[in-house]
């Protein structure tokens, strides 16, 4: 497994990850990870993975290369310094073109699987917000800029669900909806990340699309 490199320095280094590949085990399967590649490529190491992106969301992904880059990371995430920006068709066409999320999310009861946005979640209820913005529409998908501004897990799926929009592709969160233009995957992308560097200074970080979703793309006439 080899892993298209876009961005290294004597701290981190980020890569882009394809759909279909998991950040780390979850001790349930023996496959590969992103977090198995980097430990192959730099040995010496003593960092790791400082955000995860779900299975089938390709893009950005980041890795710290020792510890102190590793926790400077883990702060930044916390602190809300770093900016990461999504791209996601979602089904059905928006009404507001431009928006905040705000519910907060916690678990499901119906699904250990799943996260939810009902008031009645289960467990603790841990503040989400997301920002989105319509920048595209083709028969009856709307193409949609996502920015989080918090990290829970799933968060943009069970937000855009929650909006009675979900993500398009989506085997959890939209699992009786038709497939959208071919796309045999989750339509969502970790497509930039801004973040502040260990040695000082910031990086923006972009992953170019996969084959599969520029193609879709390609159907969207700007919103």
């Amino acid at each position: 497994m080899e892993l298209s490199i876009l961005y290294e320095d004597a701290d981190i280094v980020a890569v882009n990850k394809p759909a279909g590949l998991i950040t780390h085990s979850d001790g349930r399967t023996a496959e590969p990870t992103a977090e198995e590649w980097f430990k192959e490529k730099y040995p010496e190491a003593q960092g790791g993975y400082a955000h995860r992106l779900d299975r089938d969301t390709s893009g950005v992904l980041v890795f710290a290369k020792n510890t102190a880059a590793y926790e400077f990371l883990r702060r930044a995430f916390h602190d809300h310094e770093v900016h990461k920006t999504y791209l996601a068709i979602v089904y059905g066409v928006l009404k507001e073109k431009k928006g905040m999320i705000d519910f907060d999310i916690g678990r499901s009861r119906k699904d250990f699987r799943l996260r939810s946005a009902q008031p009645k979640a289960k467990g603790r209820l841990r503040e989400a917000l997301t920002r989105y913005e319509v920048v595209g529409e083709a028969s009856g998908l709307s193409l949609l800029k996502v920015e989080p501004e918090t990290g829970r897990t799933h968060q943009i799926r069970v937000h855009l669900k929650a909006i009675h929009h979900p993500v398009a592709g989506d085997p959890l969160y939209a699992p009786n909806h038709p497939p959208a233009l071919g796309l045999a995957r989750l339509a969502l992308h970790a497509s930039s990340i801004d973040l502040p560097l260990p040695s000082g200074g910031r990086v923006s970080i972009e992953a170019p699309l996969p084959s599969d979703l520029a193609g879709a793309f390609a159907h969207f006439s700007p919103a």
